[in-house]
């Protein structure tokens, strides 16, 4: 194969690659912060002794889980304007699917974080007149936040990831700055390995990160 890297210069990475690479993070870091709001209170539903709490939480996490996101993305996108009447583009599309997405999986790790912490505290929150709520925010969430930091972590690096599927609602992501220089240029291969280095890049990189965290924390315990 005869490749050529030349073109990609500076002055075509910041044309076409950083608006796509900013976009993603964006992505990612929104996700992230909305999916972890909205797992904690799907997990603590999930936890309640209410049926009439459990049964939704549980059919939606359910349900999330067992779909490809790239359908979800299609369906929110393709379904939400026929519904409201009203298009919300490709970038805001995105967010509110892997908001929503990325929640049920968010849930399942902080049902476990939470279920990590000893009964003892709880019934000792309870001892000292603390509420369920109380309890909950002051003694549970903290300290399942702290076991489960690394799993989130990991998590999200595997959003990230995932956000290279918003190429199918044409959302101008990393990939798809790279896949227009590639156009632009006729280097379509070029652009895709580079591509895949990048991402490979950020993603192990942040893995080490995650890591030293991990063993940071197994020190502090």
């Amino acid at each position: 194969m005869n490749l050529d890297f030349s073109f990609l210069t500076w002055g075509v990475v910041s044309s076409f690659v950083i608006k796509g690479l900013i976009f993603s993070v964006q992505l990612t870091l929104i996700a992230m912060i909305g999916g972890i709001v909205l797992g904690t209170l799907l997990a603590l539903m999930r936890l309640s002794s209410k049926p009439w709490l459990v049964m939704p939480a549980a059919a939606y996490v359910n349900t999330m889980r067992s779909i490809p996101l790239v359908m979800v993305i299609l369906w929110f996108f393709l379904l939400i304007p026929l519904l409201v009447g009203k298009s919300l583009g490709a970038e805001w599309s995105a967010i509110v699917t892997f908001t929503l997405f990325e929640a049920a999986y968010y849930s399942e790790i902080m049902r476990a974080g939470i279920q990590s912490v000893p009964k003892g505290q709880v019934y000792a929150g309870y001892a000292v007149g603390m509420t369920y709520a109380q309890t909950m925010q002051l003694v549970v969430l903290p300290q399942a936040f702290r076991n489960m930091l690394p799993v989130l972590l990991t998590q999200t690096i595997i959003l990230f990831q995932d956000t290279s599927l918003v190429y199918a609602i044409g959302a101008y992501d990393l990939l798809k700055g790279f896949e227009i220089a590639g156009k632009n240029f006729n280097r379509p291969v070029e652009t895709y390995l580079v591509a895949a280095i990048v991402y490979f890049v950020i993603c192990f990189s942040l893995s080490m990160l995650v890591r030293k965290l991990q063993q940071r924390i197994a020190i502090i315990r």
